[in-house]
């Protein structure tokens, strides 16, 4: 079991390596927002669980173990922050909260989410619920509200 940080350490090497080819101590602090020497310190740590490689002048790589864990991170954080978006939260506050709500919630809880969100997006057409829970979100009234509770929109 990792810790909510090492979880946080492992999804940062991992975006950062996507993006330059290669995770450097300075990118991961950037990124984290922490210190370069705390960044060391987890470094190690991810090292000796054989999560991570780490040569001082070359940087940071994820193991084959390291990769998939956090690939999985990475895949809950898009589905909760796809879900958020979903439900008009603004992208970054929506990013935001998909870094902590991702170590939280259960995996049922997550796997129901990303179902959610697949169904959603794979609608042939931009589903009628939706319209209606962006008008209410505007105006604070249910687009139907009068019609029963059994109508079909």
């Amino acid at each position: 079991m990792l810790s909510r940080k090492a979880e946080d350490y492992l999804e940062a090497i991992l975006n950062i390596t996507e993006e330059k080819g290669h995770a450097r101590i300075k990118d991961i602090a950037i990124t984290l927002g922490v210190r370069p020497p705390s960044v060391v310190e987890m470094v190690n740590r991810l090292d000796k669980k054989g999560m991570v490689e780490y040569r001082k002048y070359d940087g940071v790589k994820l193991t084959e173990v390291g990769g998939k864990i956090a690939l999985i991170i990475k895949e809950r954080h898009d589905i909760i922050k796809a879900f958020l978006e979903i439900i008009n939260v603004p992208e970054k506050i929506a990013d935001k909260d998909a870094c902590t709500m991702e170590h939280e919630l259960h995996a049922i809880t997550t796997t129901q989410i990303k179902n959610l969100v697949i169904f959603v997006k794979d609608a042939p057409e931009y589903p009628q619920w939706l319209e209606h829970f962006n008008e209410f979100c505007t105006t604070g009234k249910h687009p139907c509200a009068g019609r029963g509770r059994g109508h079909k929109t």
